[in-house]
């Protein structure tokens, strides 16, 4: 079995440096942050809170999951991955989504929210040539481009990882088409290995030659006492997505005991899962604890 990967999300907007610092000592192979605009609760910025944590840590590699793409000129979002990725030396990977929980966000930034698939597959062409090309021009529906040059480019070559998040087909083909690794969300451990599979056959219609790195971002709560690990993600989850997760969060979060979490994760690593993310889902003062009993009761089970 190839080694497995495992990333933590941070806890907060307000503490950075220190918990990119504390995730790296504990030898997480990412740290990550989503992002919105507007939400249900309060969010950041990944690109900013990933240029933070830049700046505090050496080796970790730091990952967007995920950046809204489609709310972005694509040729401005082109610069400031490039921008990252030159400031971290070389350790950024693009998450891509194309969001939509929220229409209202996209509505304030003027873009169409039923616009943000076909926006979001035009942008990774032109970002993908903006980084790797020299005096390129693009005609596209959304975005123009006459000779323009991206100085510097990205370190990593051809351009940092682009990992395609989703749920839906056009996700997988999109992951097919642009993306080096697969993030999906709210999966089983079933749906997760029939999406590496549609996605091989995507990609080898597309003549691809590489594969694509299948991985999983999931929420978790993990507790001593099992049912208390349940409640609390059906609680955090349902307020974060303002809808009832009571039913949900036995199928798509990592939830219960360490003894059942150990348990579901070995079901997504047999489903083909290899870079699993994972972001806390309970309240703001278990949070600790949360990670604490993550990282020495269930994270283990995982390592040579």
């Amino acid at each position: 079995m190839s080694e497995i990967e495992f990333g933590i999300g941070f806890r907060r907007l307000d503490d950075i440096a220190a918990e990119a610092r504390e995730a790296e000592s504990l030898g997480y192979q990412f740290i990550t942050t989503g992002e919105h605009v507007f939400f249900y609760g309060p969010t950041g910025n990944g690109l900013i809170s990933l240029a933070a944590a830049a700046g505090a840590t050496e080796h970790i590699k730091l990952m967007s999951s995920i950046t809204l793409v489609p709310l972005y000129p694509p040729a401005l979002l082109a610069k400031q991955v490039a921008a990252l990725d030159m400031v971290s030396n070389g350790r950024f990977n693009l998450g891509v989504g194309v969001g939509g929980e929220y229409a209202k966000e996209f509505e304030a930034c003027g873009v169409p929210v039923n616009e943000r698939g076909a926006r979001t597959n035009e942008a990774l062409d032109v970002m993908q040539r903006l980084w790797t090309e020299d005096d390129v021009s693009f005609d596209g529906k959304f975005t123009k481009l006459s000779g323009l040059t991206l100085q510097p480019k990205p370190p990593q070559k051809p351009y940092p990882p682009i990992w395609i998040s989703g749920r839906s087909d056009a996700a997988m083909r999109r992951a097919a088409q642009y993306g080096n690794g697969w993030l999906p969300y709210m999966y089983t451990p079933e749906k997760l290995s029939e999406s590496v599979k549609t996605i091989d056959g995507y990609a080898n219609e597309l003549g691809r030659e590489d594969s694509v790195k299948p991985g999983l971002f999931i929420f978790f709560a993990v507790h001593e006492n099992g049912e208390r690990g349940l409640q609390m993600a059906a609680e955090r989850l349902s307020a974060q997505y303002n809808q009832d997760f009571s039913p949900l969060v036995g199928k798509y979060a990592l939830a219960g005991s360490p003894e059942d979490c150990i348990a579901r994760l070995k079901e997504y690593i047999g489903a083909g899962a290899r870079t699993i993310i994972l972001n806390s889902a309970c309240p703001a003062d278990y949070m600790v604890e949360n990670q604490r009993l993550l990282a020495e009761a269930v994270l283990p089970a995982f390592q040579d």
